[in-house]
This record gives C-alpha cells, structure tokens and sequence, in this order.
C-alpha cells in the first residue's frame, strides 16, 4: 500500500500539479481595450489621491 502512495506523490502529483497549472493559465481571460482603459484611468486616479 505504501509504495502505491509514494508512486503517487513522485509520479503522479507533479503531473496534476502541472495540467492545473496549464489549465489556468489557459482559462486567464484577457481585458479589452476599454477594460484596459478603465483600469488604467481608475490606477492613475489612486495614485493621484495618494500623493495629494
């Protein structure tokens, strides 16, 4: 039983941990011009009230 789970933990978990990963970062959805826009204009606003 034990080197069933040692086979899981040194050959199987990295690869899980890897497809997750690469699952990730292909569902990572990307901003539009304008959500871009906004946020940018949104980081400028904070920033301008901070050094005020």
């Amino acid at each position: 039983m034990i080197e069933y789970l040692w086979f899981f933990a040194v050959a199987i978990a990295p690869f899980l941990v890897f497809a997750v990963v690469i699952y990730a970062l292909l569902r990572r959805r990307r901003l539009s011009a304008g959500e871009q826009a906004e946020r940018d204009e949104k980081t400028r606003e904070l920033f301008e009230d901070r050094h005020r």
